[in-house]
């Protein structure tokens, strides 16, 4: 995408290292987007993809490489001794192997695959265990893969010589991780600049050429960000004192809620908490002298003595949903990004490969229940929807301006409702783009949904199936049981829709029995074939949610931290009832990984640990049994009806039966891969014929079921309910006629 025109930004947006490789985090086109609507100029940049493309590049190696060279090698591990020896291979390959990953070279893939192009260390060991899952994948899909490796080497490199934080997702995260006391992060920042430091103030320096703004705006979205947003603050204060800094994002909104040192504004001037648009758009009122400090929202800066003041007194609501623009992707080279495999699992794939335009439906979650969840705070609390034209607007906005067609809807949870109507507004706009999304397993994702959402261009969806036993789902307040969970599931794949679970291990009172059972819940999702991907995480208290706010009322005990001026969310807990939880990690992280790939659901329970577990009590039939009591999508009068075929031409004929000539009819439909063929009486013919075409969802006008059987008996037929129970209806509800 062509940099913007805008020359001298009152506003620069940052997102500093390090986020995703194949698509920039939303954040900073979310304000631009807004700030559009200000008129208030503003440039964006993603220093973390520029930072990546500085280090991993021919002149990026031959700098690291004559850096290491300069240093003792002894006390490195044999597997960086081995890439130093091979360091003018990986330099002349380098860029190469970055055009490839950027989509700029695909015939590239036929040397990377042959074995001999690029240099391998101990990253490439894997490879002989993964080749079974990766195996049957295009050249072009394993040339990537191995392209993942061997950036993997070179950033196990990096880390061993010359910078330990480097990761490509995170940097610097392990000090940003529960840190309730800023002392560590402040004295690494007293420290010399790191070497990918260095590559960071150069890559800040060079967006500042574009023009000096007024307002560097930093986006921390996660703990792995942290650091470098700080150094970026540093870097300003030192080398452009005039600018004013503010920083903001996910990472502040759950960790900074409570901060009190006042160390952290040597490195920015503000931070604002929750939604951005109104908290920055009074902070550029006060900059230019049209709103007194004391009437910011949402807004830490310091206090005449030096100390941490909180200002929050601003009349302003924060911006309607609806109207904070559209996000803009302008000044991201969005051809620059990486599109990497990193693992098999098929929904981390979609994390890690394509580029995706990232769009909400709604701000805030529609449930705000789960007792896991931050429910407290802003971000989740406050729900607020946009309708489905304002979002095919926006939609088409951002394919006109990136020239990407692929969206990654990231809500807490899309509401069904609402994406019923979304994907209704893409199919009448004929839109062709791909998406997914967020969901929660509820049973309004009946079959005849799920096949709508595909018609839209939906391939998966992601949501918490978490522990996979009722009695804890229930203590959860997830609002779903495991059957449900199954049923739903199974009506997306069916769909040919992509389902990934969210799992959990260790919630307050899980017993041994209980991780057990959900680990055998799990197998029989995956045997089933009703869930395609899934990944399970250990369950952290957070200060902001229901059990971390009432640990006694889930029968846990919070051992800690205390506040310490800083970050203040990951709670400490003992679980007296529960199991001993880190024994089953690596047990249910391999069985997860083998069920994924469709095998060794014959194995034990047992043989997945190395401690001996109770036998499963859910029954091996459970969840057969769950997929066997769906009753299907439930009818009512206001359930929208939608054809999703093509509009049948008729033929008319005469058939005898008995002496006597009836006059029938032969309905015709042309489908993408076939020819559907139904024989019905005249009358209904036309009457088909006619409603079919009302129904398409092309056209505006939607028709309800009572509206429908309204209009079968006003032309003369009688008897809807057994019109429904014919063959002609079935054959039609197979071949795209929904109710939803």
């Amino acid at each position: 995408m062509a940099m913007s025109q805008c020359t001298s930004p009152s506003v620069l947006l940052l997102t500093p290292p390090f986020t995703q490789l194949n698509t920039p985090y939303p954040a900073t086109m979310y304000l631009k987007g807004f700030l559009n609507t200000q008129v208030i100029s503003n440039r964006q940049a993603d220093l973390g993809i520029e930072v990546i493309l500085k280090l991993f590049s021919k002149e990026g190696l031959l700098q690291l490489f004559s850096t290491i060279n300069d240093v003792e090698k002894s006390a490195w591990s044999d597997n960086s001794q081995r890439m130093i020896r091979l360091q003018e291979t990986y330099i002349a390959t380098i860029d190469a192997v970055i055009s490839f990953l950027q989509y700029s070279n695909p015939t590239l893939a036929y040397q990377i695959c042959n074995g001999d192009f690029l240099p391998e260390a101990n990253r490439f060991a894997q490879l002989d265990d993964m080749e079974w899952a990766f195996g049957t994948l295009g050249i072009q899909d394993k040339a990537r893969h191995y392209s993942t490796l061997y950036l993997e080497d070179l950033a196990d490199l990096i880390k061993e010589t010359v910078d330990p934080h480097f990761g490509f997702s995170r940097y610097a995260e392990r000090l940003a991780m529960s840190a309730n006391s800023f002392d560590e992060l402040h004295a690494y920042l007293q420290a010399p600049l790191s070497y990918t430091d260095e590559l960071l103030a150069a890559c800040l320096e060079k967006q500042l050429q574009y023009g000096i703004p007024q307002l560097v705006c930093i986006s921390v979205p996660f703990p792995g960000n942290l650091y470098g947003a700080l150094r970026c603050g540093q870097y300003l204060k030192e080398n452009h004192p005039d600018i004013r800094i503010v920083m903001g994002g996910g990472f502040p909104n759950t960790e900074l809620r409570s901060l009190s040192d006042p160390r952290v504004f040597d490195y920015v001037d503000f931070i604002t908490l929750d939604d951005g648009e109104r908290p920055l758009l009074c902070l550029w009122e006060y900059l230019q002298g049209t709103r007194p400090l004391h009437a910011l929202k949402r807004t830490y800066a310091l206090g005449t003595k030096g100390e941490v003041v909180y200002h929050d007194a601003s009349k302003a609501g924060d911006i309607p949903f609806g109207k904070t623009g559209t996000p803009d992707y302008s000044d991201l080279s969005l051809d620059k990004y990486l599109s990497v495999i990193e693992v098999a699992n098929p929904m981390h794939r979609l994390w890690s490969d394509g580029r995706w335009n990232k769009l909400t439906m709604a701000q805030g979650c529609y449930w705000k229940k789960c007792s896991f969840c931050d429910i407290s705070l802003d971000y989740i609390q406050n729900y607020r929807p946009v309708n489905a034209a304002l979002l095919c607007d926006r939609i088409e906005e951002m394919v006109r301006n990136t020239g990407e067609t692929g969206f990654h809807f990231v809500d807490e949870a899309a509401p069904p409702a609402l994406m019923r109507d979304l994907a209704l507004e893409i199919l009448h706009r004929r839109l062709t783009i791909t998406w997914w999304a967020n969901i929660r397993f509820e049973q309004r994702f009946t079959d005849d949904l799920c096949q709508l959402l595909k018609a839209s261009g939906c391939i998966a969806v992601s949501g918490g199936l978490e522990v996979a036993s009722d009695r804890l789902l229930k203590r959860m307040e997830k609002g779903v049981t495991v059957a449900q969970v199954a049923q739903v599931s199974h009506n997306f794949t069916s769909a040919g829709i992509m389902v990934h679970a969210y799992l959990m291990y260790g919630f307050p009172t899980q017993t041994e029995q209980e991780t057990i059972d959900s680990l055998e819940m799990v197998r029989q999702l995956f045997e089933q074939g009703v869930i395609q991907s899934g990944f399970w995480h250990r369950f952290a208290m957070t200060a902001h949610s229901p059990v971390g706010l009432a640990p006694e009322s889930y029968g846990v005990v919070r051992t800690g931290p205390e506040k310490g001026g800083f970050a203040y969310n990951d709670l400490v807990h003992e679980d007296p009832e529960g199991a001993d939880h880190e024994l089953f990690s690596t047990g249910l992280r391999k069985s997860l990984f083998n069920y994924m790939h469709g095998i060794c659901f014959d194995f034990e329970l047992q043989e997945w640990f190395d401690f001996d577990v109770p036998e499963t009590d859910i029954p091996t039939w459970y969840i057969e049994q769950a997929l066997a009591t769906y009753a299907g999508t439930p009818v009512h009068d206001n359930s929208v009806v939608i054809w999703l075929g093509e509009v049948p031409y008729v033929e008319a004929y005469r058939k005898k039966n008995k002496g006597k000539q009836k006059i029938k009819a032969k309905l015709f439909f042309e489908n993408k891969t076939d020819t559907l063929q139904v024989i019905c009486g005249e009358a209904e013919s036309h009457w088909l014929s006619k409603m079919l075409s009302e129904l398409r969802p092309q056209r505006k006008q939607r028709l309800q079921w009572s509206a429908l059987k309204a209009s079968y008996e006003a032309v003369g037929l009688t008897d809807f309910e057994k019109f429904t129970r014919s063959q002609v209806w079935r054959e039609l509800r197979k071949h795209g006629l929904l109710l939803v």
